[in-house]
């Protein structure tokens, strides 16, 4: 049976945020792997991103007693404009320079520290009120870059499919992979993301469709379309509300995954050539709230997402491990 590894946002459960509080979380919950994303590492909450030296050893000897790893560093590398102009929006601009060797080094350079072969990023956000299809070749262009960068410290880059950034479909995403056509560049599928955009269930499953060929690894989340919120083209991230567990919402992610079931041999042996464990399916439930940078579920709530999740695999036929590699090589041994 093809199986995948099961990791999350654990920043989404503590209310706290504490190092030691999503590490414990993740043990009761049997998890042994997590994107790492926001932390308080002893000096209060912080972003990955920013993290300092004696935060990135206190947490690497916190996951070496706790025996949990890094599946991906969380990163908000491509949340930034792609151009410098104003457009009422309040994201902001950092030339690109800059960008590539201050935040896009610091990423891959984490991405070794912590000892995991994947960092999450996006596409930039085009001017608001433009066609993202006006802005693909610039895009492409900074993301071949970012892969090139990611690829000297031996780091895929993985491209989230979200709202309001130039890759906010698989279509676009599909046409930003192939203009960058690197090895160490792949797109990440996000059924949230995209039925939070007011597409339907077989929409949902056509974007998928459009990005399949380059997916390295998928981000769970569900969302309920609200019918009477009327649609503008453009989401207000602080505003959505209508995260559900992963088998209830409109993402259709039934019909995706028992799809992405045949492609998983294929998949794991890609990644592992490269040095990644195996296909990782990443919690990022939101059940409580969402927003532009994270979002956040409850201990609970990241429990009950974690239970329909694998309700969910077990009736689409693919198997899953919460521990790993290490445990689903030692079952294929014995």
């Amino acid at each position: 049976m093809p199986e995948v590894i099961l990791s999350g946002f654990a920043d989404e459960g503590p209310a706290d945020k504490k190092a030691e509080s999503q590490l414990t979380m993740l043990a009761a919950l049997g998890m042994s792997w997590y994107s790492l994303r926001f932390v308080d590492a002893g000096s209060g909450v912080k972003n990955v991103m920013t993290l300092t030296k004696a935060e990135v050893r206190r947490l690497r000897r916190l996951h070496e007693e706790s025996g949990i790893r890094v599946s991906s560093i969380g990163s908000p590398i491509g949340k930034v404009k792609l151009l410098d102009i104003e457009d009422g929006s309040a994201n902001a601009y950092v030339p690109f320079e800059r960008y590539l060797g201050r935040d896009v080094q610091r990423a891959a350079d984490l991405a070794g520290e912590f000892e995991t072969r994947l960092v999450r990023g996006f596409s930039f956000y085009h001017p608001r009120g433009t066609s993202p299809e006006d802005h693909l070749d610039e895009a492409a262009e900074r993301l071949a870059r970012i892969a090139e960068v990611c690829a000297r410290g031996g780091v895929l880059f993985g491209l989230e499919v979200e709202a309001n950034l130039v890759g906010q479909n698989g279509r676009l995403l599909r046409r930003l992979h192939r203009k960058v056509s690197h090895p160490n560049l792949c797109l990440i599928f996000d059924g949230g993301n995209l039925s939070s955009q007011n597409l339907r269930p077989h929409e949902t499953y056509a974007e998928y469709q459009a990005m399949r060929a380059g997916i390295g690894w998928m981000h769970i989340k569900d969302y309920r379309i609200d019918p009477e919120l009327e649609w503008q083209g453009h989401v207000d991230e602080e505003r959505l509300k209508n995260f559900v567990p992963p088998d209830e919402g409109d993402s259709g992610h039934e019909a995706i995954l028992r799809d992405f079931r045949a492609r998983l041999p294929a998949l794991t042996r890609r990644l592992k050539r490269l040095g990644v464990p195996g296909v990782f399916l990443d919690l990022e439930p939101h059940l409580k709230g969402g927003g532009q940078f994270g979002g956040f579920s409850g201990v609970d709530g990241f429990g009950v997402a974690l239970r329909s999740l694998t309700n969910l695999l077990d009736y689409v036929g693919i198997g899953y491990s919460l521990t790993g590699f290490e445990e689903i090589r030692a079952r294929r041994e014995a």
